[in-house]
């Protein structure tokens, strides 16, 4: 790379290499080392008095508009602000790819990148090799917007911030619920076919024998509902992808043992009510729930394909209406809402859903939008991308806007009780909402905050219903104190806990899998201990708990 690596020789001669390398694509550009540059606030207030051009980088999805600056949303940013972007615009398929290789190449830098998505191993790389600045100073400085979030919600700058009391991006930030009410306290929700259940005259079932029973009944009678409900292909009493994120069945095994669950299938990690981080996936009430797991596969209970199908494969069943019991973010993606209503948390030895990791904060991607080191007025970017967290804009980058010259549009603009102006979602028939956000919305940094909805924009009804089902069936049996929250580790820790997770993550997910087809006995549990033992389970929860402590003992403080 060419860029300042931290260390004044290197940077000194990296930069003017950059200079001469930059000299020939239209002149000479500096290279911003990270220092703040301060500038008169006067030359910040929008519309500028001078049209002005910025450079930034974006994602798109496929079959969308492909030039940002024909989106409605960048059109009426441009007029209010009287700032052109010059986009680099990249379809999302291929960003990844893209997105690494650009930025290894100061030629190919823009003075911002919109949609970064970096990791956080991404961040502290870019930011030791020079390629992005700190943007700390700018936020107090030139940020009203993102600062009063911060002011107002304090553990969002801490998670924003790196060890050394950096912050290397603006963060894109969801709040749909609260605590123990949020939307993403339950990712791989179950849900369980009610119109099945009628015609069986069977109940809602409440533990994991009633459960089980039911499913007994849908392969029992499966003759019975392909004739009744005109049902082509053989009746599946409950499909999942075992390993998949929401369509994992992970959270069926919460009662079971010390009712911890699997509810972080990422890193497999657990908070107890000590503050101790445990790892979920060697607790006893795992070892048992993946045994309850293997007898109803054992009893063709489970769908055959659970542990290899695609995305696209589950879904189709789903739509053929074959499933039972199905497990996903919202049921709507896999079948319908009508026929379908959430399964309620199972009682085993107990009755305890621990909520997913991070998600007390709500919805929070740290490494959304950088600025990067050819930026030569990084105070005037960070105004602009300020406009980002106005409470009226935020929900339109998130989710889209009004007034497009198409049929649909995910807003109407309307009024909220004080008469004030309020974004109100609008009904959009047929259209797919995930569709026609993409054809409208644009990503990149923002905040929606609880406080907005009925005073700035209108909750999503696809949201509201998600947020209703969990305060009503799933809060009230989260009894576990706290979550890992997201914590911004040093360079060297993230490194160490990514390739001691590779090989536990690769453990765990395979013995799971395993054991649910084919079954496991005590020795084949000590073996799997003593395997993740060897992997460095020890140091991996090592590294967790020495950041939660300095996270608490932050967050105490504030």
């Amino acid at each position: 790379m060419n860029f300042r690596y931290g260390k004044r020789i290197i940077a000194a001669a990296l930069t003017a290499c950059m200079a001469v390398s930059l000299a020939g694509c239209g002149g000479k550009r500096e290279i911003n080392d990270g220092t703040f540059r301060p500038v008169d606030e006067a030359t910040l207030q929008f519309p500028l008095k001078e049209k002005t051009t910025l450079t930034g980088m974006i994602s798109y999805p496929a079959n969308t508009e492909s030039e940002p600056n024909n989106r409605t949303i960048f059109k009426r940013l441009q007029e209010q602000t009287n700032v052109e972007i010059d986009w680099t615009a990249i379809q999302a398929d291929q960003w990844p790819d893209k997105i690494s290789l650009n930025m290894s190449d100061p030629n190919k830098l823009t003075d911002f990148i919109f949609t970064a998505g970096f990791t956080d191993s991404n961040l502290l790389r870019y930011g030791e090799y020079g390629a992005i600045i700190p943007l700390e100073e700018y936020i107090d400085a030139y940020m009203p917007n993102l600062k009063a979030v911060f002011d107002k919600y304090p553990e969002y700058r801490i998670m924003s911030t790196d060890v050394n009391g950096h912050i290397w991006a603006l963060p894109w930030i969801e709040q749909l619920g609260e605590e123990k009410t949020a939307i993403q306290t339950v990712d791989n929700m179950s849900f369980i076919n009610k119109k099945w259940l009628d015609f069986l005259d069977l109940e809602i079932p409440e533990t994991v024998d009633e459960f089980e029973e039911v499913l007994i009944q849908f392969r029992d009678h499966a003759s019975d509902l392909q004739k009744e409900f005109g049902i082509d292909g053989s009746i599946i009493p409950m499909s999942c992808i075992v390993n998949d994120g929401g369509q994992d069945p992970a959270i069926l095994i919460n009662g079971f043992g010390e009712g911890y669950g699997d509810a972080d299938k990422d890193r497999h990690i657990a908070v107890t009510d000590d503050r101790e981080v445990i790892c979920s996936a060697v607790q006893e009430g795992y070892k048992e729930g993946i045994e309850w797991l293997h007898k109803l596969y054992e009893e063709k209970l489970i769908d055959p394909e659970a542990f290899t199908q695609e995305w696209s494969t589950y879904v189709s069943k789903g739509k053929s209406g074959r499933y039972g019991v199905c497990f996903s973010w919202d049921v709507g993606n896999v079948d319908n809402l009508k026929d379908w209503v959430p399964l309620p948390v199972l009682t085993a030895d107990t009755r305890n859903l621990t909520p997913t990791n991070g998600s007390f904060t709500s919805g929070y991607d740290r490494g959304r939008c950088v600025v990067t080191s050819v930026a030569e007025n990084p105070a005037l970017i960070c105004a602009w991308l300020d406009q980002m967290y106005a409470p009226m804009q935020s929900p339109q980058n998130n989710w889209g806007t009004y007034g497009e010259d198409d049929d649909f549009d995910i807003f109407e603009m309307g009024k909220n009780d004080k008469g004030e102006d309020m974004l109100k979602h609008a009904p959009l028939g047929d259209a797919s909402p995930v569709e026609v956000r993409e054809a409208e919305a644009v990503g990149g940094p923002l905040a929606v905050l609880d406080e907005y909805y009925d005073v700035y924009v209108t909750c999503p009804d696809d949201a509201q219903y998600r947020l209703d089902w969990i305060e009503e069936l799933y809060t009230p049996d989260m009894h576990t104190k706290y979550v890992y929250p997201n914590i911004f580790m040093s360079r060297e820790d993230t490194e160490t806990l990514s390739n001691l997770q590779a090989d536990i993550k690769k453990a765990i997910n395979a013995k799971k899998a395993d054991w649910i087809m084919n079954g496991f006995n005590d020795a084949d549990w000590e073996k799997y201990l003593e395997d993740l033992e060897a992997y460095g389970l020890s140091e991996y929860l090592e590294l967790f708990q020495k950041y939660l402590d300095r996270y608490n003992a932050e967050t105490a403080a504030d």
